[in-house]
């Protein structure tokens, strides 16, 4: 076996292991508990789902973007894209949404089921169209890891449900970290010229760490409120995070791992 098939092995674990957690939080919903509002304004939990296995789908279509068939169902999706970029994507997850919830349950376990398939037959060293640049299957998976822990978080909390907290967020932290540059692109400005310490205690007490030692600005604070706030799930306020430098401090506020436009965030509890 080899080192990228044991990193893309151990990540669809972790997703497994995130999305059955979902799964057990909402397939046991009637209709009206699948109609409860999340934080995110005018998402329900049926919306948030709807999402997760939309974006699944399409990642099984862009796995097979280079055959005859998966290209063209792959280009009919970029089309649809570019039509209406800011709007697609939210709106698929509402027309999902509609569906009865035994229809939605079956139609995200089929996709819950397709994408680590899907993900494995790309060859070694390949990559995956997408909405941005092209992906590796570790990519992909990294990225649909965020978005099932993200959204999750939205339903447990619409649901009254304490989230678990395990290392498995590294994952999010990473990508975190990462796309420190975007996040900065995103908001038209110029990204910094040096690389930035951080230093996260994980749920479990273990202490991660990105970038030179010597940096001269840093961030430290818990892996947690790191992952909530590049998922944009808590202002930057409601954070442990401790920022050293102006770079540094401008980051928190406008990190996010996800690709697209800037989200709009959280506002404070306080």
């Amino acid at each position: 076996m080899t080192r990228s098939t044991t990193l893309l092995d151990d990540l669809l674990a972790d997703l497994k292991a995130e999305s059955d957690r979902l799964w057990t939080a909402v397939s046991g919903l009637d209709e009206a508990g699948w109609a409860t509002p999340t934080p995110a304004p005018g998402w329900t939990v049926a919306t948030q789902v709807a999402h997760l296995l939309w974006t699944d789908e399409v990642a099984v279509v862009a796995a097979a973007a280079d055959t005859p068939d998966g290209k063209q169902a792959w280009d009919e999706l970029v089309l649809a894209a570019i039509a209406d970029p800011l709007g697609y994507v939210d709106q698929q997850a509402f027309e999902v949404a509609r569906l009865s919830p035994q229809a939605l349950l079956a139609r995200w376990g089929r996709a819950r089921d397709a994408l680590p398939a899907a993900l494995r037959a790309i060859p070694p060293g390949g990559k995956m169209p997408w909405f941005g640049p092209p992906m590796s299957p570790a990519s992909m998976a990294t990225a649909r890891f965020m978005e099932t822990w993200a959204h999750a978080l939205d339903v447990y909390d619409a649901l009254g449900i304490e989230p678990e907290r395990t290392d498995r967020i590294r994952h999010v932290a990473h990508l975190g970290v990462r796309t420190r540059d975007f996040a900065f692109s995103v908001h038209e400005l110029p990204p910094p010229e040096d690389e930035f310490r951080i230093d996260l205690v994980s749920p479990s007490g273990d202490q991660w760490s990105w970038g030179p030692e010597e940096a001269a600005q840093t961030v430290t604070g818990s892996a947690w409120d790191f992952c909530l706030l590049v998922t944009q799930r808590v202002h930057r306020d409601d954070t442990d995070l401790v920022a050293s430098g102006a770079d540094a401090e401008q980051w928190l506020t406008i990190a996010q791992a996800f690709a697209g436009p800037a989200g709009g965030g959280r506002e404070s509890r306080g």
